[in-house]
C-alpha cells in the first residue's frame, strides 16, 4: 500500500513538473510568435518607406506622411509623467501598508487597492474627461484639458495598484529577523524601514516599478480619451499642458479604418513592433538589474 501511494505521488509530481515545463515553453513560444507576426506585418513598412521618412516629425497618413517620432515622444512623455507620480507615491503607500498601518487597516486597504486595478480603463478615461480635464484647464490655464498632464495623471492612477500590491508583497517577504536585528542594534523604527527593510526588498520593489511602467506605456483606451490625440512634437516647455498622441492610441484609432496590406496598415504594425521592443527592453533592464543585485547579495553573504 505504501509503495502504491509513493508511486502515485511520484506520478503526480512528474505530471505536475512536465505541465509546468510545458506551460513555460508555451509562454516563450507565444512571445516568439507574436514577435514574428509583428515583423511579418510591420517589417514591410521599412521596405516601402525609407527609414529617414519614418523618423520625420509629421504624422499625416492621408498625405502619405508617416513620421512616427511624435508618437514615440508622446508615449515617452506621458509615461515619464506617470512614472514621476506613481513610483514615489506607490512606494510610500506600500511602505505604509506593510510597515506602518495596523493589521485591521491593512486587511481593509490591501483588498481595496487590488480592487482598484480591476476598474475598466474606459471608465477611468471617462473620469479623466469629466473630472481631471476641467481642473487642468481651469487651474493651470491650459488651452484644453485634454493634455499630456491629464494622461499622465490617469496613467499614474492606473499603475498605482500594481506598484503598491507587488511592492507590499516584497516588503512583507523580508524576514522578521532583519527588523529585530536592526531594532536590537538601536535603530529607530523609521531607520529600520528605510535602511533595512526597503533595501532588502529592493529587487521586488524594482519589479513592481517596472510592471507599473509597463502598464502605463501599454495603456490604450484611457490615454486615447484624455490626451487630445494631436500628433505633435512634445519638445516645448509647456508640452505637458498640450495635447499629444501616443503609439497605442494611434493603433487603436486607425487600425479599424485602414485597408489591409496598405502602407498605412504596415506602418501601424511597425509602430506596434516599436512598442513591443520598448516594453521588452524595459523588462530586460529590470531583469538584468534584479539578477545583478541578487548576484551581489550572494557575494556579500559568501
Amino acid at each position: 500500500m505504501r509503495e502504491r501511494g509513493r508511486g502515485k505521488e511520484r506520478a503526480v509530481e512528474s505530471f505536475t513538473e512536465r505541465l509546468i515545463r510545458a506551460t513555460g515553453i508555451l509562454v516563450i513560444l507565444f512571445l516568439v510568435l507574436i514577435f514574428l507576426f509583428l515583423i511579418q506585418e510591420g517589417g514591410a513598412a521599412f521596405l516601402e518607406i525609407p527609414p529617414g521618412e519614418l523618423l520625420q516629425t509629421r504624422w499625416y497618413p492621408n498625405e502619405a506622411r508617416f513620421g512616427i517620432l511624435p508618437l514615440v515622444l508622446g508615449s515617452l512623455l506621458v509615461t515619464a509623467g506617470a512614472a514621476m507620480v506613481s513610483l514615489p507615491l506607490g512606494l510610500l503607500t506600500a511602505v505604509f501598508v506593510a510597515e506602518v498601518a495596523p493589521r485591521w487597516m491593512r486587511e481593509v486597504l490591501k483588498p481595496f487597492i487590488e480592487v482598484l486595478a480591476g476598474i475598466p480603463s474606459v471608465v477611468l478615461g471617462f473620469l479623466g474627461m469629466v473630472a481631471i480635464s476641467p481642473l487642468v484647464r481651469e487651474f493651470l490655464d491650459a488651452p484644453t484639458g485634454l493634455t499630456a498632464l491629464t494622461g499622465s495623471v490617469m496613467l499614474a492612477y492606473m499603475a498605482l495598484p500594481t506598484i503598491v500590491s507587488v511592492a507590499e508583497d516584497a516588503l512583507d517577504a523580508v524576514p522578521r529577523s532583519y527588523r529585530d536585528a536592526a531594532l536590537a542594534l538601536g535603530a529607530t523604527r523609521w531607520q529600520t524601514i528605510w535602511r533595512v527593510t526597503v533595501p532588502a526588498a529592493r529587487s521586488g520593489i524594482l519589479t513592481a516599478m517596472m510592471l507599473g511602467i509597463g502598464r502605463a506605456i501599454g495603456e490604450t483606451m484611457a490615454v486615447m480619451m484624455v490626451t487630445g490625440n494631436a500628433a505633435r512634437m512634445p519638445l516645448t516647455a509647456d508640452s505637458f499642458l498640450r495635447p499629444v498622441r501616443t503609439m497605442t492610441a494611434t493603433i487603436a484609432a486607425e487600425m479599424g479604418e485602414v485597408a489591409r496590406g496598405s502602407t498605412h496598415y504596415h506602418v501601424l504594425f511597425a509602430i506596434g513592433l516599436v512598442l513591443f521592443l520598448v516594453t521588452f527592453l524595459i523588462n530586460l533592464i529590470a531583469a538584468w538589474s534584479i539578477f545583478r543585485q541578487r548576484r551581489r547579495h550572494g557575494r556579500l553573504l559568501s
